[in-house]
């Protein structure tokens, strides 16, 4: 099997557009934002980015705002850190190194939902 989507959902799909688009450099698959959503294409994978509505269940307004588990693979986090930071994106905290090699930073989209950037370690 091979992960082929992932999503994450927002409350302004417009923000999330530019967000996703401009800052993070995803390019852009499918513009379907006068409906709620963005196709983006991340390597081989594609991250479908949805608006929740204001009167949508409770349940769906808590998928927005939260920790996705979703990383982008990097090939130096605290260049890709300074450069993101410069470009307005907000970070939880600086790159850090982890028990298992690799480098990660915590960063957060316009609906607060926390994405990473992943240095992997050198290969042994």
């Amino acid at each position: 099997m091979e992960l082929n989507t992932a999503r994450v959902f927002v409350r302004d799909i417009r923000a999330a557009k530019q967000f996703y688009e401009q800052k993070l450099g995803l390019r852009l698959k499918a513009d379907g934002s006068e409906y709620g959503y963005c196709v983006f294409k991340s390597g081989s994978t594609e991250l479908v980015v949805e608006s929740v509505g204001t009167d949508a269940p409770e349940e769906e307004k808590a998928l927005v705002g939260r920790f996705t588990g979703l990383s982008f693979t990097v090939q130096d986090a605290a260049a890709k850190h300074i450069e993101l930071q410069a470009l307005g994106v907000p970070f939880t905290g600086p790159p850090e190194k982890q028990f298992w090699g690799g480098i990660l930073a915590t960063l957060q989209d316009p609906s607060g939902n926390e994405l990473q950037i992943v240095q992997q370690p050198p290969a042994a």
